[in-house]
């Protein structure tokens, strides 16, 4: 078996996954389904305590030591709880939707890597299911194929508000994981590779970059190489998962709770599921691509050689996943929902343009540094460049103010047989039954009925 001793630590490569035997495979995956349950269980826990903590509330506290136990009881009591169907809903299609939401959230998690080597059972076998040379494509098809669940429960449950929560889900999932799939690009340009746990083993050590004729060394991370891609993956992680202040589909103001609105018992609880699975699954592959996956970060391995090795990188790793997590909860406790049209031109008009103006500035000096062009043109173009973002961050040009008109020059303006448009702050006077409560509130006037009206 190909490896490579770094800190302690023996990275997998593709052929440690050929090695595995069977039955260690079917451990690791029994391991995994029970560690995605038993994750899920403490995240709603989770996001219940802190958002109790920040609205200056108990939280729960009754069920079990200090309440961790809310959770594990309300899963054991949706399956048993009644099961209304729709009269008007397609059976089939009502059933298989949160099966398909459900096990694209489990099937996700097979090639998110949790450590190194290790010797499980007498077995030389990775911290990791499975991994493949594509293994982030894999993660992207499963996130698109959740798209389906969601339209399906919309549009097989027979009702309207439904419906409307599906449609708008999917467009809202399929608009930001485009912005999601561009900031991947630039880790991909970066690491050179597909495969999860070759792109853990990228961000091992800094790489030699040279910047204005100065030799520099990049950190190991790519959430410090590749800043704007890993701030765009965040915002479009929150957006993809529907979570707040993205939580469009799901607007209770709006559309009573979505695409799940007419799902109860056993199949609302997978949906249920299948949310807090794809915050955990977003989390922990922005803790692989971006801030070293299970290694240690580095002022920890400076004074322990051995902290990357053995079944210490699962601390490391879920200890990253956990701080994305709260950071989901943080944004859900502060910030207010935003409005449906704003939020999706923020995805394709400011997330979409500026990734691809990234990765185009980030090409070009993946090919200056190589050698491909010379010192003064690098210099010239990154001269131009510069001056341009400058120019756009300063405002320039400035947009021309619309020139006042008089009332008269607007009715001038206004084309033959138009109606008139009122202005906007016209104050619209109180109906009839308003004026009559008035007159009722106000005190009798002597010789004079209320009710009466002046010649």
């Amino acid at each position: 078996m190909k490896s490579l001793v770094l800190a302690g630590a023996i990275d997998p490569t593709l052929e440690t996954f050929e090695n595995d035997v069977w039955w260690i495979s079917l451990v690791k995956l029994l391991g995994l389904f029970v560690l995605l349950l038993l994750l899920t269980l403490f995240t709603i826990n989770y996001e219940r305590k802190v958002v109790a903590r920040m609205a200056v509330r108990p939280g729960p506290n009754q069920v079990g030591p200090k309440g961790w136990f809310q959770s594990l009881t309300d899963g054991i009591k949706l399956p048993f709880k009644e099961e209304i169907i729709p009269k008007t809903a397609d059976k089939v299609v009502y059933f298989i939707a949160p099966v398909i939401s459900a096990t694209v959230a489990f099937t996700a998690f097979s090639v998110i890597p949790f450590g190194g080597v290790v010797n499980m059972f007498g077995q030389q076998t990775a911290l990791q299911l499975t991994d493949v040379p594509v293994s982030v494509l894999v993660l992207l098809a499963c996130s698109s194929m959740a798209v389906y669940g969601v339209v399906l429960a919309g549009w097989a449950s027979g009702s309207t508000y439904p419906l409307l929560g599906g449609l708008r889900s999917s467009a809202q999932m399929i608009s930001y994981e485009v912005a999601m799939g561009l900031s991947i690009v630039a880790v991909f340009m970066t690491a050179g590779t597909m495969s999860t746990s070759q792109i853990v083993k990228a961000q091992a050590h800094g790489s030699p970059m040279e910047l204005f004729g100065f030799e520099l060394t990049t950190p190991g991370w790519y959430a410090v190489q590749l800043l704007p891609s890993f701030l765009i993956y965040i915002i479009a992680a929150v957006g993809e998962t529907n979570r707040a202040p993205f939580d469009l589909p799901e607007a209770e103001s709006e559309l009573v709770g979505g695409f799940h609105t007419e799902y109860s018992s056993f199949k609302f609880a997978l949906f249920f599921l299948a949310e807090y699975i794809n915050m955990i699954t977003v989390s922990a592959f922005a803790t692989t691509l971006f801030l070293g996956g299970w290694r240690a970060p580095a002022p920890i391995t400076t004074f322990w050689a051995d902290a990357n090795s053995g079944y210490w990188p699962l601390l490391w790793f879920f200890g990253k996943v956990l701080i994305l997590l709260f950071g989901f909860i943080w944004l859900r406790a502060t910030l207010p929902r935003m409005r449906y049209d704003q939020f999706m031109r923020f995805g394709w008009k400011v997330l979409i343009p500026v990734n691809l103006v990234w990765i185009l500035c980030l090409a070009f000096f993946k090919v200056a540094n190589s050698g491909a062009i010379s010192s003064t043109t690098r210099y010239v173009i990154t001269g131009v460049v510069a001056v341009l973002v400058l120019a756009v961050a300063w405002g320039w040009p400035a947009p021309k103010k619309a020139k006042q008109l008089s009332i008269e020059e607007e009715l001038h303006q206004r084309p033959p047989g138009s109606f008139p448009v009122p202005p906007m702050d016209l104050q619209v006077p109180p109906s009839p039954r308003a004026r009559r409560a008035v007159a009722e509130r106000a005190p009798a006037t002597v010789g004079v009925e209320p009710d009466s009206k002046e010649v």
